[in-house]
């Protein structure tokens, strides 16, 4: 098979395009043919090393823990899925190694879970990642019906997917995101403020009491600043900065969950989320597609096309 692959530590300058071995597949798993793979920045963070500390890796290294693509064969034992059945899926495995930026990949069925019918191959290779992570953190966070959310990097994947869902849970959301990305921001049904300086009086300027719950989905000190806005820091969440632990909030990492991606997809195909994909790659092109992820100005997701 075709895939983009490291063959040791660095960044976006090592991906190459590699002839590797089909993947094996293993009791419990099933081997997909790659349609899309989502980008993330971890990603290009884990290429770099910088979860060396926590995670085994092996080399060559094929990225992307984000598919979407077609049951080509099925392992032992083995009866969730059949040759042909469309899926999707957060397939981190526990080291890192053969990953999505490639034509086949094999999963374990606790990984994935049907693709939604109403999202294409881009869109539903750019939900699992970011819309598990904003689903997990919304549980985490408490959010429920009738609150108000303050939404950290709205208009980005992840917290484009927060906003939709504490939407769907019936929360009022304020959502950080630059000038340029308001009108975005309320398209998916938030209200939204500009970063930086004079955030706390911009918020209380929509909520004068003040939000119920805090996600942060960009790190920087977000969390800190936010909290004299939340009644208590415990309903305060960071997936980006570790920090938020010692001042009484959650740091949260995602995990996989067929669960959790079968209602993602619910929520999908009922028509309260969707995926805003800004940029489209074909799979040689993934090493333009960190450039572009780097640069954290991207509306929605970047995905790779197989």
């Amino acid at each position: 098979m075709k895939a983009m692959a490291l063959r040791q530590y660095g960044t976006e300058d090592g991906l190459r395009e590699t002839e590797l071995p089909d993947p094996k597949v293993a009791p419990g798993e099933v081997l997909i043919r790659v349609r899309a793979a989502g980008v993330n920045p971890v990603d290009w963070k884990l290429a770099a090393g910088g979860l060396d500390p926590v995670m085994e890796a092996g080399f060559p290294m094929v990225p992307g823990w984000d598919v979407a693509g077609v049951v080509e064969a099925v392992g032992f034992d083995v009866s969730e899925y059949r040759v042909g059945d469309e899926v999707y899926g957060y397939i981190r495995k526990d080291w890192a190694r053969n990953g999505s930026y490639a034509e086949l990949v094999s999963a374990s069925v606790r990984l994935i879970a049907p693709k939604p019918a109403s999202m294409d191959w881009s869109q539903a290779a750019g939900a699992p990642l970011a819309g598990l992570t904003a689903l997990q953190a919304m549980r985490r966070a408490r959010v429920g019906d009738g609150e108000t959310v303050l939404v950290h990097a709205a208009a980005g994947g992840v917290g484009s997917m927060g906003v939709q869902i504490a939407r769907a849970l019936g929360a009022r959301v304020i959502g950080t995101a630059s000038e340029r990305n308001h009108d975005f921001v309320r398209s998916l049904g938030a209200e939204p403020v500009t970063y930086g300086d004079g955030l706390v009086e911009r918020v209380r300027g929509l909520a004068p009491y003040g939000v119920d719950a805090v996600l942060d989905f960009v790190g920087s000190g977000a969390a800190a600043q936010s909290l004299p806005l939340v009644g208590s820091p415990g309903r305060v969440l960071s997936v980006a900065d570790a920090e938020v632990a010692a001042l009484g909030g959650h740091y949260v990492w995602v995990r996989p969950s067929t669960d959790d991606l079968i209602e993602l997809a619910g929520m999908a195909d009922a028509g309260v989320l969707t995926v805003h994909v800004e940029h489209e790659l074909p799979l040689a092109e993934a090493a333009e597609a960190w450039r572009l992820s780097k640069k954290g100005r991207t509306r929605g997701k970047i995905v790779l096309t197989v």
